[in-house]
């Protein structure tokens, strides 16, 4: 065998050096010759490179770019797309952030440093807009290109489509609705698929963009491909809205960052309140901010939570300032307890959610949402769960919505009951009366009698229904179209018919003939059943 020679060496230190930790590189280090030394500096440098985007961008800009912690779960995610453990991506966060930048310019610069035989689309509200990333991410390979290792292919270079020389990757770019025929890709990234408010409140322009989403960019990825989908909220019905709706349980890493924390969920761990990026944009800067804007574009754009057009039919304060705590409840008397059931139906099933809300009658003649319950689910669980919580709520009667399900409906509640029995789930109690409603009306004139008992204070939340009292207080009146067609089941739970009394009665209630809205008064005979009948039960 050959001696070694001092290049092989010094060839093979290099080699070990790459696969130590950082401690043991900087030991290394310590005892290197000043030529060795320089080498090591510029291994340092592409470890550094091949760490993450932001950690590339902090190299080749002298730490220049910006860095932050939210930027840093961006760089996460491209990481997991890249490494096979994400194939879903969808990230929500305020305009200003530098979103934009990290995850449509310097991640997918790092990818194809990283992968340069697989491609990458780029899709946005606009040709222009997607061409400027693509633009500048061409523009910096052409300027760093020793350093990242890859290089333009002399002969496919355009601003919209290039490939990188010698291997088979490259990128697209593509304004949406823009064909996309004939161009695959291993990440397509759909970064700010809304233009502006006008574009986002226009129903046809949402159905052009879910069209373009589901023909479009779904049949362009390659079989180990990911989609990334980076956006600032507009509508509640916008794309990532539609995506969340229409997705299967945990189908989606979602990172959703508003500008103020909301919740205790949090992807940064933040506390109710803190900003995004105070290094930036602190608390004191986005109070001015919020009065400019107004309430809807703060709530959408900077809380990534958008609400419909002003003109809601139930007023959040409404919820909040007659909520009562279970404490509270626990020391009234109820005349009736019921579970409300809306099985999921109608126009179109996508998304729909089956509203199960139980609900109680005071002998004062106050109303009380007791549980929400609602989820998307098949006909046999939400038999169970209806069941499950009549058990719970020792309910009287199940009321449950016969529009789309006719006969269907009773059938499910039946056997669910009896396969609970058979289980011992209810230890000897009886079935509840199922008393089937059909709608006749709208869903407005169901609803706005029903907004003004809460208005009036008859109607009371024990404990937060969160999801439910979202949905009332983001639901419009005057018939505004719902998105994608989707009905609000927890809302429409809300206007079922409402508990009779103990007296043995069991069919909905009536309006008295002089004061429509009042509960405790007698119904008058003779009169057709109450037109909201849906709502008085549960969401009370």
């Amino acid at each position: 065998m050959a001696p070694m020679t001092s290049s092989d060496r010094e060839t093979k230190l290099l080699n070990a050096y790459r696969t130590r930790l950082p401690a043991q590189r900087r030991a290394m280090a310590s005892k290197a010759s000043p030529e060795l030394r320089v080498q090591l500096a510029r291994i340092e440098r592409h470890i550094a490179m091949d760490a993450s985007p932001g950690a590339m961008a902090a190299v080749l800009t002298e730490r220049r770019e910006m860095q932050a912690r939210h930027l840093h779960l961006i760089d996460q995610a491209w990481i997991d797309m890249a490494e096979g453990r994400a194939d879903r991506v969808m990230i929500t966060m305020p305009p200003r952030h530098g979103k934009s930048r990290r995850a449509s310019r310097w991640a997918p610069l790092w990818y194809l440093r990283q992968h340069p035989d697989r491609r990458i689309m780029i899709a946005s509200y606009s040709g222009d807009l997607a061409e400027e990333h693509s633009r500048w991410i061409r523009d910096a390979i052409e300027t760093w290109g020793d350093e990242l290792g890859i290089h333009l292919n002399p002969s496919s270079r355009a601003a919209m489509r290039f490939d990188i020389a010698g291997h088979q990757g490259g990128l697209v770019a593509a304004g949406i609705g823009g064909s996309l025929t004939g161009k695959g890709a291993t990440i397509a990234l759909v970064d700010d698929p809304v233009q502006d408010m006008a574009s986002a409140d226009s129903p046809s322009m949402r159905r052009k963009t879910w069209e373009w989403w589901q023909s479009v960019l779904q049949t362009r990825l390659e079989p180990d491909g990911a989609i990334c989908v980076i956006q600032t909220r507009w509508n509640e019905d916008d794309l990532a809205g539609r995506i969340l709706a229409d997705a299967q349980a945990n189908e989606w890493k979602i990172i959703d960052l508003p500008a103020l924390a909301d919740s205790d969920t949090d992807p940064l761990g933040r506390a109710h309140g803190e900003p995004l990026w105070p290094e930036r944009f602190d608390a004191d800067h986005h109070a001015p901010t919020r009065r400019r804007v107004g309430e809807r574009v703060w709530a959408a754009l900077y809380q990534q939570k958008p609400r419909p057009p002003e003109g809601g039919v139930w007023q959040r304060t409404w919820i909040t300032d007659h909520r009562l705590t279970t404490v509270e409840f626990g020391g009234l008397d109820m005349a009736r307890v019921i579970v409300a059931v809306d099985p999921a139906g109608g126009e179109s099933s996508v998304g729909d959610e089956t509203g199960i809300i139980g609900a109680a009658r005071g002998f004062d003649g106050h109303l009380y949402v007791l549980e929400d319950r609602s989820a998307s689910m098949g006909a046999n669980d939400w038999g169970l769960t209806a069941c499950r919580l009549a058990l719970a709520l020792k309910a009287d009667a199940i009321v449950v919505e016969s529009n789309y399900g006719g006969d269907m409906a009773r059938q499910v509640l039946s056997q669910a009951w009896e396969q609970l029995r058979r289980d011992g789930t209810t230890a000897g109690q009886l079935m509840p009366r199922v008393l089937e409603v059909t709608a006749k009306v709208g869903k407005r004139l169901r609803a706005e009698p029903i907004a003004q008992l809460y208005e009036q204070g008859l109607i009371h939340h024990v404990g937060a229904h969160v999801r439910l009292e979202e949905q009332m207080a983001t639901w419009v009146r005057h018939g505004l179209p719902r998105p994608h067609g989707r009905r609000r089941p927890r809302t429409d739970r809300t206007r079922r018919p409402r508990p009779a009394r103990r007296s043995g009665r069991t069919h909905p209630r009536r309006p008295p003939r002089r004061t429509p809205l009042d509960p405790r008064k007698r119904p008058h005979k003779g009169k057709r059943p109450w037109p909201y009948r849906a709502a008085s039960a549960v969401t009370t």
